[in-house]
């Protein structure tokens, strides 16, 4: 794939977030999306569809409001396991979601870094982080393939349903090998190949930006993450969750094609 095949992908899922972004629909939490389809309105709360995906009435009540849109195959925050102190990245951190929730957990000595590629979701996730409570959590503009981090500062490194968007998820792990610690560990929650996507179902780009049509395989996965240079690599599918990812293009049957999976390695 060239790099100009790329940049229209990435074009393509930036203007999908911005919708989602600029919706006030969403901004109400009257009703979620479909996992990453704008479109495509359940009718079903967007708290509703967070607890599908491991999150606690506690932990969605903690958050400002307009931060959660639905958006997520699961819940990173179980298997980071943050202390005091630490510094967290969040790839593709949206309206700020998993970094609010990961804010009390590492403390005012800690610190908290979303990256995002969309300028709408960053200027949304700003504002909500002007709240005192917040003052250790930062957002900044830019790919999650290029990220504005500096080399070997990053304690943990967290993403929801985002890696699978990156035309280039190589380069991807690449970075986030970069910007850890030794030490440092990935705790990602993503969508993963089960099995090979009809030809018609790949080019889709609605599925592209809905997390279907971008999404590796476990092996695929496996072998970006060793080249980059990782160890300790577990990948988890999660088959529960074909009960929630059946509803973002249903008549796709997309749940026959991927699942969730929780992704942990170490450098």
């Amino acid at each position: 794939m060239t790099e100009v095949q790329r940049d229209k992908i990435r074009e393509s899922v930036r203007k999908n977030y911005k919708e989602i972004a600029l919706s006030p629909i969403l901004s109400g939490s009257c009703c979620a999306p479909s996992c990453c389809e704008p479109e495509q309105l359940q009718s079903i709360s967007i708290e509703e569809v967070s607890k599908k995906m491991g999150y606690t009435l506690e932990e969605l009540s903690s958050i400002p409001n307009g931060a959660n849109m639905g958006l997520g195959c699961g819940n990173p925050q179980v298997i980071a396991d943050l202390k005091e102190g630490e510094t967290l990245l969040d790839l593709g951190s949206g309206g700020g979601f998993d970094c609010f929730l990961a804010a009390p957990k590492v403390g005012s000595k800690g610190k908290v870094i979303g990256v995002d590629m969309t300028p709408e979701m960053i200027t949304k996730a700003r504002l909500n982080a002007e709240k005192p409570q917040f003052k250790h959590v930062e957002f900044r503009l830019g790919e999650i393939e290029h990220l504005p981090v500096a080399d070997s500062v990053v304690d943990v490194i967290i993403s929801n349903c985002v890696i699978n968007l990156s035309p280039n998820k190589e380069q991807v792990f690449k970075e986030a090998y970069r910007v850890l610690k030794n030490g440092g560990r990935l705790a990602i929650s993503d969508i993963v190949l089960t099995t090979e996507l009809p030809v018609d179902m790949k080019q889709n780009m609605e599925l592209y930006s809905g997390c279907v049509a971008g999404a590796s395989s476990i092996q695929e996965l496996e072998i970006y993450l060793e080249k980059a240079g990782f160890h300790n690599i577990q990948i988890t599918p999660k088959d529960e969750s074909k009960e929630f990812i059946r509803e973002w293009a249903p008549s796709q049957n997309v749940e026959e094609y991927i699942v969730s999976a929780v992704i942990e390695a170490r450098k």
